[in-house]
């Protein structure tokens, strides 16, 4: 078996983003409105800025983490090695992969443009 890369998709992070600024907005601004604020507003103003701002500034280093799949192993950034063997779930979160490993470990295959085929890549390689 070759080796199959997973590396993180541009438009799958700003479409994860996209939902983490309207979950931000309404969150915002159900405080201000649970406060009494009359510009309750501003809530949706900040945070959508809030997460635009990180969404910018986390991407660069987001998209340099790139997961590799080899006959045995997973290799992540960072040196993370998780064997094949020690694989004991796989779940689907939005655009991310989550592998947990027997030991309970927890990883995650972030911001893939196809989480399902990413899924169905390690489960196939598992057997």
């Amino acid at each position: 078996m070759s080796e199959t890369v997973f590396p993180p998709d541009r438009m799958a992070y700003w479409r994860s983003h996209a939902w983490l600024a309207v979950i931000a907005m309404v969150g915002a601004m159900g405080i201000l409105w649970v406060t009494g604020n009359p510009h309750v507003w501003t809530g949706a103003i900040g945070g959508l800025a809030a997460i635009g701002l990180r969404g910018g500034y986390l991407m660069s280093d987001e998209m340099t983490r790139v997961w590799k799949l080899g006959d045995t192993t997973i290799n992540g950034p960072y040196q993370q090695i998780i064997p094949l063997a020690d694989v004991a779930e796989l779940n689907r979160l939005g655009s991310t992969v989550q592998i947990v490993t027997h030991d309970g470990h927890k990883y995650l295959i972030k911001y893939q443009p196809d989480p399902g085929a990413t899924l169905n890549a390690i489960e196939r390689a598992k057997v």
